[in-house]
């Protein structure tokens, strides 16, 4: 019994040192992975920041051609903008108060009882928002600038 015992253990011994040497490899490569991701975080952050004050270019959207929206420009008409954007922004200009996006989408006729085709809606007034076209409240409203 005593010999069997013995022969458990080494066993055991055995598949233990297995066992920290795929630990030991596995923390390898996870901390390789962790050096990767930083450089590649450096690579692409000068990439974004440009991204961010170059003007717009032409892209693809779901596969489609489509314009970028670009940043606002004193002087610059909507007339640069795909026409469902220029219609989003003459809603809220005629608006005598900031408007939700529930009610830029009932004046635009969109169900916004459906929330994938309202979100599509707020997803559109963020980006004219963050592109300098309209501004947004911090009660999530928006309107154009004065």
């Amino acid at each position: 019994m005593l010999e069997l015992i013995t022969a458990l253990r080494a066993e055991l011994d055995n598949r233990e040192a297995q066992l920290v040497k795929q630990l030991t490899s596995v923390r390898a490569e996870r901390d390789d992975l962790a050096v990767a991701e930083r450089v590649l975080a450096r690579l692409t952050e000068p990439i974004a920041q440009e991204s961010l004050t170059s003007d717009p270019v032409s892209g693809q959207a779901g596969g489609r051609p489509g314009v970028l929206i670009p940043h606002h420009k004193p002087g610059m008409d909507e007339g640069s903008l795909p026409p469902d954007y220029q219609s989003i922004i003459a809603t809220v200009r005629r608006a005598s108060r900031p408007l939700m996006t529930r009610e830029v989408g009932e004046a635009l006729g969109v169900e916004v009882s459906v929330k994938a085709k309202r979100e599509l809606l707020r997803g559109k007034l963020v980006r004219l928002a963050d592109r300098g076209w309209l501004r947004k409240l911090p009660d999530a409203r928006f309107t154009t600038h004065p």
